[in-house]
């Protein structure tokens, strides 16, 4: 044999000879000269990421990933050791993400606006993108969500869009108010003409073919555009819907029902507004259970704007206390 495989033979299947024993991970292996899979390495990867420009997450997701594959090398017999057993994961603050305004609302709607008599494609496009815009800004409802829905998930008599499988694997029953509601059904009447109108997919694109994650993206983004929005990314939909509602006096129980959110902590991402003459929270409090005024006017706006769908919202809102 030659005197390569000799030496591979010979090697300690230790943290040191990782780089050798699978893939390297990209940047880490011999970073700045140093050994690969050394605790010392790991850190200097991840100060320069963040140093280079990089968000905390991603640096906390690539650090996550390096100790995953130790683990899975450890589990597999290839290593002795760990070198990353028991380093803890840094904590990510979320991003403020500032809910658009009134005015910017109006604005992305009005991008929308397409006379009766234009090209059917136009039809289509502006009275889909339309739709999808007011779902978003009345039920929280996240663009994977959007983009999985299919034409039985809604039901427009009824007022109520259900959601098969959301994140992590939950599916829950939304309501719909007015406006979501007839721009649904102008959607479904120029998705009856096309000639996909017999799949299963609701949102169909102009070129024969239904609209997928990227294509949502890059469709809200355009509107954005067209209406003047800076610093829009689609997610912003879904922290004007919270903020919305929170604004009109529902309580955060409702609006983790209704949005899916699973963690109190997963609303103070959005500035939450303060009701006039209210004290205001203090920093690092919880977020209170709802009164009963506040779960009495929940319920009403469901009435009035969902229909009979307060009885799934009361009881998800039940559940998650």
């Amino acid at each position: 044999m030659g005197a390569g495989h000799d030496r591979r033979e010979q090697e300690p299947a230790d943290h040191q000879g990782l780089h050798r024993i699978g893939p390297p991970v990209p940047g880490l292996d011999r970073h700045q000269g140093a050994a690969p899979f050394e605790l010392g390495t790991l850190n200097r990867w991840v100060a320069d990421a963040l140093a280079a420009g990089r968000s905390g997450a991603t640096a906390r997701t690539r650090q996550l990933a390096v100790r995953r594959y130790a683990a899975w090398l450890l589990a597999t017999g290839r290593v002795r050791d760990d070198p990353f057993r028991g380093v803890k994961t840094p904590k990510v603050e979320p991003p403020m993400v500032h809910p658009l305004t009134e005015d910017q609302v109006r604005a992305l709607l009005r991008t929308c606006d397409v006379a009766a008599d234009a090209r059917p494609d136009l039809l289509l496009q502006h009275r889909r993108d339309e739709a999808i815009i007011r779902l978003m800004l009345e039920t929280a409802i996240r663009k994977g969500e959007v983009t999985a829905l299919e034409l039985g998930d809604v039901d427009l008599d009824a007022g109520l869009v259900t959601i098969r499988r959301g994140k992590r694997g939950r599916g829950r029953v939304i309501p719909i108010g007015p406006f979501a509601n007839r721009a649904l059904r102008a959607y479904l009447r120029q998705r009856a003409r096309h000639p996909l109108a017999a799949t299963p997919p609701l949102w169909l694109g102009t070129r024969s073919r239904p609209m997928g994650y990227e294509g949502l993206h890059n469709t809200l983004r355009r509107r954005a555009q067209r209406a003047g929005i800076d610093g829009f990314h689609p997610h912003r939909l879904r922290h004007t819907a919270a903020h919305r509602w929170l604004a009109k006096g529902g309580s955060e129980a409702g609006l983790m029902a209704i949005a899916g959110w699973t963690r109190t902590d997963m609303l103070v991402a959005t500035p939450a507004p303060t009701p006039p003459n209210a004290p205001p929270r203090k920093p690092g409090a919880s977020i209170s259970e709802p009164s009963e005024p506040r779960r009495r006017r929940d319920l009403a706006w469901l009435r009035r704007e969902g229909s009979s769908a307060h009885t799934h919202v009361q009881s998800r809102a039940r559940s998650s206390r």
